[in-house]
């Protein structure tokens, strides 16, 4: 793209490697249309693992400048390298020990010259017709910006599950971070029975609780089996005389159960795939910790 794939070679790596090392965040600095890709290479970072924060160059001359530290590292974008700016900073971050990496397109340019690592995204002409506004130079820009937090995101050995815990509002980070026990009923709103329950009695707990089902449970809390709507159509097609029968009678014996730990996203496969909508929960030893249905991991967006 834009010839951008020939210029990722020594002074990518470079600049990779010095972020790595880098103790504190990557402050992303930039002017103008720049300043707005900077914005978003800054967000891109810090979702993937690597602290960076941005820093306007017109506000660090007045103040904000305190933000940046000698263990930082400053990610200068400009595609002209000349911003009065971020040439007005440069001599304060070279005092201050922070290490510059210069994205511009122009390799002369007073912010490559001050750079410790100059980063190439030159552009043959603008996009736009007049070859004045910024687009073609924006969008190498936020490529190069994209290859350096992908490349920085791939050494780091950062997965799914980290991604997740910096975007626990969206569905990824929902599927990735909610646990069943999150979500699960639990205490008096689980249904369940002895084995020794009348069948009247079995059918007064699960019109009470409204889970379409309840566990059949030893004295100690260990699942026996489970009764559900289903299984209570199936009876009732058969003909079968309920009326003198018990929960162990009529359970459903070795029931899929999942593991109060597990991911909700794992409950949901678990009931998809063996076409349920409801399942018991249980801890150490088989023993009920809770339940739930469909309608519980809708309601969580699991689902």
């Amino acid at each position: 793209m834009l010839g951008l794939k020939s210029r990722v070679g020594a002074s990518f790596a470079k600049a990779v490697e010095m972020v790595l090392a880098t103790q504190g965040r990557v402050v992303v600095m930039g002017m103008g249309k720049s300043g707005h890709i900077g914005r978003k290479i800054a967000a891109t970072l810090a979702s993937t693992g690597t602290p960076a924060m941005f820093v306007h160059p017109a506000e660090a001359s007045h103040g904000d400048l305190g933000m940046i530290t000698a263990t930082d590292i400053v990610l200068a974008i400009s595609n002209s390298g000349e911003s009065q700016e971020m040439a007005a900073i440069l001599p304060m971050l070279k005092r201050l020990g922070a290490p510059v990496v210069a994205m511009t397109g122009n390799p002369h340019s007073t912010m490559a010259v001050y750079a410790d690592v100059w980063l190439d995204t030159a552009v043959d002409k603008e996009a736009c017709p007049l070859n004045l506004a910024p687009t073609a130079s924006t969008t190498a820009q936020l490529a190069l910006g994209d290859a350096l937090a992908v490349a920085l995101l791939d050494a780091r050995g950062f997965r799914a599950e980290d991604f997740a815990r910096s975007h626990p509002g969206g569905a990824l980070g929902r599927k990735l971070l909610t646990h069943v026990s999150d979500v699960m009923r639990v205490g008096a709103a689980v249904p369940q029975v002895l084995p020794t329950a009348r069948f009247s009695d079995l059918m007064r707990e699960m019109s009470a609780k409204g889970l379409g089902a309840t566990a059949v449970v030893d004295s100690s809390a260990k699942v026996l089996g489970i009764f559900t709507d289903g299984d209570l159509r199936r009876l009732v097609e058969l003909g079968t005389d309920l009326r003198e029968k018990t929960a162990q009678d009529v359970m459903h014996r070795g029931p899929f159960t999942v593991d109060a730990h597990a991911l909700a996203v794992d409950a949901a496969e678990l009931m998809e795939r063996n076409r349920i909508t409801s399942v018991l929960v249980v801890e150490s030893g088989g023993r009920l910790c809770g339940a739930l249905n469909s309608n519980d991991l809708m309601r969580a967006k699991v689902i």
